[in-house]
C-alpha cells in the first residue's frame, strides 16, 4: 500500500492483505494465543520470563507466516499499536468462525486479496 495510512478502518483491509495465507493466520493464531497464556501466567506466578516467552511465542509464530509463508513484512513495522488491535480481531474472527465472512464483506467493496 503506498499511500499513507490514517486510520484503523483504512489499515485493516491492508492487514488482512498481509494475512491472505491461512496457513499464517493460523501461525498467528497460534502465537497469539501463546503470548496471551504466558502474560496470564506472568501475572499469577510473577516470573518475568513468561514476558519474554509471550514476546517470542507473538512474534516468533507471526514473523514466521509472514517472512516464509507470506513472503511480506509484518505490518507491526510501521503500525505497532493497529497490528495489536489486528491480531485480536482476527484472532476473535477466527474463533468465531468469521474471517471467511470479513474477507467476503471486504471483496464486496473492492477488496482484493492473493488467496
Amino acid at each position: 500500500m503506498s499511500e499513507r495510512i490514517k486510520t484503523y478502518g483504512e489499515f485493516w483491509p491492508f492487514y488482512l492483505s498481509q494475512h491472505a495465507n491461512p496457513t499464517n493466520r493460523v501461525l498467528h493464531f497460534v502465537g497469539t494465543t501463546g503470548t496471551i497464556l504466558c502474560l496470564l501466567a506472568a501475572g499469577v506466578t510473577l516470573n518475568p520470563l513468561y514476558v519474554l516467552l509471550a514476546a517470542i511465542s507473538g512474534y516468533g509464530f507471526a514473523w514466521f507466516g509472514h517472512f516464509i509463508i507470506e513472503k511480506n513484512r509484518p505490518a507491526t513495522f510501521k503500525h505497532p499499536l493497529w497490528s495489536f488491535r489486528g491480531d485480536a480481531r482476527m484472532l476473535r474472527y477466527f474463533l468465531t468462525g468469521r474471517m471467511g465472512a470479513e474477507y467476503s464483506r471486504l471483496e464486496k467493496q473492492g477488496f482484493r486479496h492473493a488467496a
